[in-house]
């Protein structure tokens, strides 16, 4: 006999499985992927039992879900044992439903009953039999609980097979009926209800007479059949929890309590909006600028006790320079605001290991399929707080190739740590007390635009169905604070990496360019140098978001595609260092970039917040997307829409500025 073992993630499926076969098992991987295969025979027994991947539905939204779903229509499978959590029921018996279309027996191993009992929760089990037509065994994995009565039913070959087949109304089930004998498989009932949600693996069934029929079923609901198919599922599903479990109203958990908060239809978002304003707004404001002006005084003194140390060894100027204004200058400026990124960091760290940031996936689902997105893409947006480049890569969990190549677009518009600097300088020095506000606005402002550019894509390039998103909902935890530090130092550390080898090399390449005009000649004036005649040429691209033929704006803006916080300490070199460089005051008090306004300073923001994305981010789009072509395609789009934008709102804002 041949046993398939199915459930959801975190259902106790490897622990039952453990359980069953002792040591009498083999570890390798699926065919092709690098997914975990298990395998091994029941405890005295010559059953075989292959432990499939934790899924949630038999629909090809994940990798996991694609080899379930191949082995279980594919291969010899005698028996399927469902394990499902007791705790959860609505949210295992989706599964449930798909699995007993399958024309395989089915016994429900219903997991988890010592917790189920702990909370109150009671289950009519002959009527639960009844409602699935199959055979259901309580048990605990944990506790070994009727563990052993499992493997005597499996044993005795007695138990129910599943007839199952009352489930949808009136209409989709005739539809059914009439498309089983079109499709005539095995699973021929599985294949019919695939076939009305349109899904593409078997798009080889389909014909005329089984494309009218499914035809008639869209003009009826006038909605997605994927989605009728998925409310008639639950509909089912609460009708049986109705009638075979029965729980106490007045034992609610923690996490039902806070879900009832954070997952509010009305309080959701603004309470959303207003932790990521805190986010930001400590990362920011006051707090994180106090901590830029601690390190950027320590490292002026550096700056300075090295100047004097060289002189003294009889250095020559130019060595001193390169050292001082070019080394310590570039560096020294992004190494300033390490603290305000490890704020950050520990903020975005605390969201994720609570659960939160898996409600707020959930619940922005809704609002991201309107725009052609689901709720997969929010994870490579958080992912890209810290960096773009994972972030992208991220992407490739993604398994609707529209979604997926929407979403590696558009990661790169989420504000990352690199931004930050750029965000931090410039909000500092011109909006004061309000940085931390316009901060946070600019996070707000990405996720518009990416949403809006999303719809247009959809429209316009990218025509389909927007995939399905199902996501477990772990249990609130308190922050486990030996991982986040251990995650806040490796995403410093890896700041620090960058900034003593991309940064270091970029920063030596501008003081070179900086300090030395075509002839070679050391200490002309910097309006003369190889830098400013590279930026006179890159100026009037400028011109219409600065209102300044700036060259020093211009090549600052492009050093972005090195990396983006090099934007910051290109304009460290090119103005000078000094100690006052964390609220701006030596570098937009100068000459050279004395003539930004509120309103520019603004659009340079926005137009290094859209543009193409560093050079690391450039090269994991390439990859992503699969060709060089659409890579350029993306840097091209997401530059020319940071220009529009910024181009925008420049000219708003000095309209703004004249009014009042």
């Amino acid at each position: 006999m041949r046993i398939a073992l199915v459930g959801n993630q975190n259902s106790g499926k490897t622990t039952l499985f453990n359980l069953l076969t002792g040591t009498n098992q083999k570890v390798g991987n699926w065919p092709g992927v690098t997914i975990e295969r298990k395998v091994g025979f029941i405890r005295g027994t010559d059953f075989e039992i292959i432990d499939l991947p934790g899924i949630y539905s038999l629909s090809p939204y994940s990798m996991e879900e694609n080899i379930s779903r191949n082995f279980l229509f594919e291969e010899p499978v005698d028996l399927i044992l469902n394990i499902i959590d007791a705790t959860s029921i609505e949210r295992s018996l989706y599964l449930t439903t798909q699995l007993l279309e399958l024309n395989i027996p089915v016994i429900i191993a219903l997991n988890m009953m010592d917790i189920a009992d702990k909370r109150g929760i009671k289950f009519d089990l002959e009527t639960l039999e009844k409602r699935l037509d199959t055979t259901i065994l309580p048990i605990s994995a944990l506790k070994k609980t009727n563990v052993f009565n499992l493997i005597q039913t499996i044993k005795s070959g007695d138990y129910r097979r599943n007839l199952y087949k009352h489930i949808y109304d009136h209409e989709l089930e005739t539809a059914i009926k009439t498309l089983e004998p079109m499709v005539d498989t095995k699973h021929s009932r599985f294949l019919a209800v695939k076939v009305i949600e349109r899904d593409g693996l078997f798009e080889s069934y389909r014909n005329e007479k089984i494309e009218e029929v499914v035809q008639t079923l869209e003009k009826k609901y006038l909605r997605d059949m994927e989605q009728v198919i998925a409310d008639e599922r639950y509909r089912y599903i609460e009708f049986v929890r109705d009638e075979a479990v029965e729980a106490k109203k007045d034992l609610l958990t923690v996490t039902d309590r806070l879900d009832q908060i954070f997952l509010n239809r009305y309080l959701a978002i603004p309470i959303f909006m207003m932790i990521m304003f805190g986010v930001y707004y400590l990362a920011a404001g006051p707090v994180g600028g106090w901590t830029v002006e601690l390190v950027d005084g320590m490292i002026g003194q550096l700056g300075d006790w090295v100047a004097t140390f060289l002189e003294g060894a009889n250095a020559s100027a130019w060595a001193v320079s390169l050292v001082v204004d070019g080394i310590i200058a570039g560096v020294g400026a992004i190494l300033n605001f390490l603290p305000q990124l490890i704020i950050l960091f520990v903020m975005i760290s605390l969201l994720e290991t609570t659960g939160y940031m898996a409600r707020i996936a959930f619940f922005l689902d809704r609002i991201f399929q309107k725009v052609g997105l689901s709720g997969k893409s929010l994870i490579p947006f958080i992912v890209g707080s810290g960096c773009s480049v994972p972030a992208i890569m991220t992407a490739r969990t993604i398994n609707d190739e529209t979604e997926k190549k929407m979403t590696i677009m558009l990661t790169p518009f989420i504000p990352c740590s690199a931004k930050l600097p750029i965000i931090t300088l410039f909000a500092g020095y011109f909006f004061g007390d309000r940085s931390g506000l316009v901060s946070a606005s600019l996070y707000f402002f990405a996720i518009f635009i990416i949403l809006t550019s999303a719809y247009v894509m959809k429209k316009v390039l990218f025509k389909g169905k927007t995939s399905s998103f199902i996501l477990e909902l772990p249990e609130y935890k308190l922050p486990s604070f030996r991982y986040i530090a251990y995650d806040v130092l490796s995403k410093a550390w890896s700041f620090i990496e960058r900034a003593g080898s991309v940064i270091l090399l970029a920063s030596i390449v501008v003081w070179f360019l900086l300090s030395f005009n075509f002839r070679m000649q050391y200490g002309i004036d910097v309006n003369q140098s190889m830098l400013a005649s590279f930026g006179r040429v890159l100026a009037y691209l400028f011109y219409p978001m600065l209102g300044e033929l700036s060259w020093a704006a211009s090549v600052s803006a492009i050093q972005g595609l090195v990396a983006k916080e090099q934007v910051v300490g290109s304009m460290a070199i090119i103005a000078g260092y000094g100690s006052d460089i964390s609220e701006g005051r030596l570098i937009f008090n100068s000459g050279i970039f004395g003539f930004f306004t509120a309103s520019s300073a603004y659009a340079f923001m926005v137009f290094n917040l859209f543009s193409a994305p560093c050079f690391g981010a450039i090269g994991a789009m390439r990859q992503e997307l699969g060709t060089t072509k659409r890579m350029w395609k993306a840097v091209l789009f997401q530059t020319g829409l940071a220009w529009i934008l910024a181009v925008l709102v420049f000219n708003i804002g000095r309209l703004i500025e004249v009014m009042l």
